[in-house]
């Protein structure tokens, strides 16, 4: 899954400056034929060129539900390094 991730964002760094040119066009056009072809040609680009199909992952485990985007870490891996010690000025809150 983490490799699906990678593949998808490096569609979506390919695909993103002709992504933005078309739907520039598609919503600033007076002219109708050349919105729909914009549309068009908008559609033939491949769907994981979407950013909106990205999805933040661990960084160590892949898992894509409780993720703390200020460490890049899951939830579970983030109490297990705090535990442990290995994230600097992180201490546990209760006694």
């Amino acid at each position: 899954m983490k490799a699906r991730e990678v593949k998808r964002a490096k569609l979506v760094a390919k695909y993103a400056k002709k992504r933005a040119e078309l739907k520039e066009i598609v919503n600033k056009s007076n002219d109708p034929a050349e919105a729909y072809e914009a549309a068009r040609k908008l559609q033939s680009i491949p769907r994981n060129a979407n950013p909106i199909r990205l999805h933040n992952r661990c960084k160590i485990t892949g898992r894509p539900k409780g993720y703390m985007r200020l460490f890049g870490i899951s939830r579970i891996q983030f109490r297990e390094m705090a535990s442990q010690g290995l994230i600097p000025g992180v201490r546990k809150a209760s006694w």
